[in-house]
C-alpha cells in the first residue's frame, strides 16, 4: 500500500536542506545590503540570528501538528508560509521589513528540521537510521555550504533582492515533489495524543537529550556563526570578492560531504557516541588552529592576505568536517526513547537546539568589530563547550 511505503531519502534531504538552504544564500550580499539599507554590519547579521529564532519557534508549532494531522500536510503549509516570508523578503526596502519577512520565512522553513527528523525517524530505526541521518547530516552542511556560491552569483549579476526570486522557484518545485512523491509515514493509527507539557519535563530531565541538545547547538553555532561572520571577515577585511567567497565554500562543502561518508561508513561498526566524539575532537583542533594562526599573525609576524585567506577556508573545511560527524551522530541517538512522541519530542528538541544556535549567532554579532580575532576565538570556544558537554554529560 503506497500509505506504507518509505519514502524517497533524497526528498527529506531536499525537505530538511531547503531552509539550511535559505538561511545562507544571501550571506555574500551582507555587506552590500548594510549599505544598500544605511544600517550598522551587527544588525544586519541579526537577520540570520532572527531567522534562527524563527525556526526555534516553528519546531514547536510544526511537530505537535504534525502528531495530531500527519507529517505531509504540515510540509505543504510550512511551505506556503516560507514563500510568503520570502515574497516580504524581495520586497524589502526596511531593515525591519527585511527582519519581519525573514522571521516569516523561518517559520514556515522550520518544518525541515523538525517534520523532515520525524520523517526519518519514522520511517528508519536502528543502524538504517544512523545510515539515514549521516546522509542528512551532510546535507545539513552541504546545503548551508553551497547558498553561498549559489548567492554570490546571483548577487553579483541580479541584486541580492534576486536571492528570494530563486528561493521562491526552488520551493515551488519541492512543493511538486512532495505532493507527488512524499507518502505520509505517520499513520492514523499511530496518532496517539501527547500532552506537550509531559514530553517537555521528560525531556528536561534526560541528561542525554540535554547535552546532544548542547552538542548540536554550539556545532552549529559554529557553523551559523561562520555564515555570518565569515561575509565581513573574509569580503570586507581580506578583500575577497562576493562571488569568490561564495565559491570557497565548494571546499566547505566537499569536506562535510567526506565528514558524512566517513561518518554512514563507521556507523556500520563503530556507535553513534564514539563517532560524534570524534568529530568533537576534530571540531576543537581545527579551531585552535586557527585561533593560534590568527595569533601568530597578529602578534608575531604577518602572513600574505592570500595565505589568510587559504589558512582561513583550509580550518573551515576541517571543522566542517567534524562538524558533520558530530551533529549527525547527536540527531541519530538523541530521540531514540522517545517513539511514542515523537513529533512533539522533535518539536521541543529542535526549539531546545535553535534557540542555541540562534543565540550563538547572536554573540557572534555582538563581538564583531571589524577585526580578525572575535571569530577564532569565539569558535574555538564553542568547540570546548561542546567537548566539555560530551566529557562530564554522556561519558556512559
Amino acid at each position: 500500500m503506497t500509505a506504507f511505503l518509505l519514502p524517497a531519502l533524497w526528498l527529506i534531504v531536499f525537505i530538511v536542506g531547503l531552509p539550511q538552504f535559505s538561511e545562507t544564500v544571501y550571506s555574500p550580499s551582507l555587506p552590500d545590503i548594510a549599505h544598500d539599507l544605511q544600517v550598522r554590519e551587527s544588525l544586519v547579521e541579526y537577520t540570520l540570528t532572527i531567522y534562527l529564532f524563527g525556526i526555534a519557534l516553528g519546531t514547536l508549532f510544526w511537530g505537535k501538528l504534525s502528531d495530531s494531522i500527519g507529517r505531509k500536510p504540515c510540509v505543504l503549509a510550512g511551505l506556503v508560509i516560507f514563500i510568503i516570508g520570502c515574497i516580504g523578503c524581495y520586497l524589502a526596502t526596511s531593515i525591519e521589513m527585511l527582519l519581519l519577512s525573514r522571521l516569516i520565512q523561518a517559520l514556515g522553513g522550520a518544518i525541515g528540521s523538525v517534520i523532515g527528523q520525524a520523517i526519518c525517524r519514522d520511517a528508519f530505526h536502528g543502524p538504517a537510521a544512523g545510515r539515514a541521518f549521516a546522509t542528512i547530516g551532510s546535507s545539513l552542511a552541504i546545503f548551508p555550504a553551497i547558498g553561498p556560491m549559489i548567492g554570490g552569483v546571483i548577487a553579483e549579476q541580479f541584486g541580492w533582492s534576486s536571492i528570494f526570486l530563486f528561493l521562491i522557484g526552488v520551493s515551488l518545485i519541492l512543493m511538486l515533489a512532495v505532493i507527488l512523491k512524499l507518502p505520509e509515514t505517520h499513520h492514523k493509527e499511530n496518532r496517539k495524543p501527547t500532552s506537550l507539557l509531559t514530553v517537555m519535563f521528560a525531556l528536561i530531565k534526560d541528561p542525554k537529550v540535554l547535552g546532544l541538545g548542547i552538542i548540536v547547538g554550539a556545532c552549529n553555532g559554529i557553523t551559523f556563526s561562520y555564515f555570518a561572520e565569515g561575509s565581513f571577515y573574509l569580503i570586507k577585511i581580506l578583500g575577497v570578492a562576493p562571488s569568490v567567497y561564495g565559491f570557497s565554500f565548494l571546499g566547505i562543502a566537499l569536506s562535510s560531504m567526506a565528514g558524512g561518508m566517513l561518518s554512514k561508513k563507521l556507523n556500520t561498526h563503530r556507535e553513534s557516541v564514539l563517532i560524534m566524539r570524534d568529530g568533537l575532537v576534530i571540531i576543537f583542533i581545527s579551531t585552535l588552529v586557527f585561533t593560534l594562526g590568527i595569533l601568530t599573525h597578529l602578534y608575531l609576524f604577518s602572513f600574505s592576505m592570500i595565505s589568510l585567506v587559504c589558512f582561513t577556508v583550509l580550518t573551515q573545511m576541517a571543522t566542517m568536517f567534524g562538524v558533520c560527524m558530530a551533529t549527525s551522530n547527536a540527531l541519530a541517538i538523541c530521540l531514540t526513547d522517545y517513539k511514542w512522541c515523537i513529533g512533539t519530542a522533535s518539536s521541543l528538541f529542535g526549539f531546545f537546539y535553535y534557540g542555541l544556535i540562534s543565540f550563538f549567532t547572536l554573540g557572534m554579532g555582538y563581538w564583531h568589530n571589524g577585526t580578525l580575532l572575535p571569530m577564532p576565538l569565539y569558535f574555538l570556544s564553542l568547540a570546548v563547550l561542546a567537548l566539555a558537554v560530551q566529557r562530564l554529560l554522556l561519558r556512559r
